[in-house]
């Protein structure tokens, strides 16, 4: 490489113009103020409206005031089979509503891979399944999930009544498929819950997600 492309690619580091030069080719990218940062831990919760199965947009500046339980889901990852199968995600639903959490469900599947559904499916599967989220978003375009960085399903967010996200991450500390895993795993969003209601910090705030890829567009 000469010493003029040296200084040139120095320059272009320096100026943030997103060129990256290799050799005689180069490619372009988006200066790093054009790519959204993902959801962090201990900062507000972004804002998003996606549509719910009956059509309503559905956003979360809705929920202001209430403990908000974001899921992102694939129905066919047996990660995800592995906590419906179990009826442990829909126990978790089940106590967080009762409690007057509101539980949304989000599904990211483009159209085409796994995981995708119309909303006729996305309800017929919350009640074959006796799922009992709040509502299920179907976040086709992956605004959503780009938008919190949701990578894995099941990947799960914990928003507090402030509005701020105090947990991302994985729903336990068993990143197996296995059935049998659930029972006497330590589930981290219960004991986020469970912190926020008592007015106390989420001991474990950010936990690494694990299951099936999200299958974004």
């Amino acid at each position: 490489m000469t010493p003029e492309l040296i200084g040139r690619r120095s320059f272009l580091a320096r100026t943030g113009t997103g060129l990256v030069l290799a050799g005689a080719s180069s490619v372009l990218l988006p200066p790093r103020s054009a790519w959204a940062a993902p959801a962090k831990v201990g900062e507000p919760a972004p804002g998003f409206t996606v549509n719910a199965t009956n059509g309503s947009p559905v956003g979360l500046s809705s929920y202001k005031g209430k403990i908000v339980v974001l899921e992102w889901t694939n129905h066919d990852c047996p990660y995800v089979r592995k906590h419906y199968e179990t009826g442990n995600m829909q126990s978790l639903q089940r106590d967080a509503t009762a409690q007057g959490v509101v539980w949304l469900t989000v599904i990211s599947s483009s159209e085409g891979t796994q995981g995708y559904v119309t909303p006729p499916q996305a309800d017929e599967l919350t009640t074959s399944r006796k799922a009992a989220p709040t509502a299920v978003l179907l976040d086709t375009k992956g605004t959503a999930g780009k938008l919190y960085g949701a990578t894995n399903t099941p990947h799960m967010y914990v928003v507090d009544k402030g509005g701020v996200l105090v947990y991302a991450g994985a729903i336990d500390d068993r990143p197996t498929s296995r059935r049998a895993d659930v029972q006497g795993a330590n589930n981290y969003v219960k004991a986020a819950l469970d912190a926020v209601a008592a007015g106390q910090p989420v001991k474990t705030p950010v936990t690494r997600a694990y299951g099936c890829t999200v299958k974004y567009s």
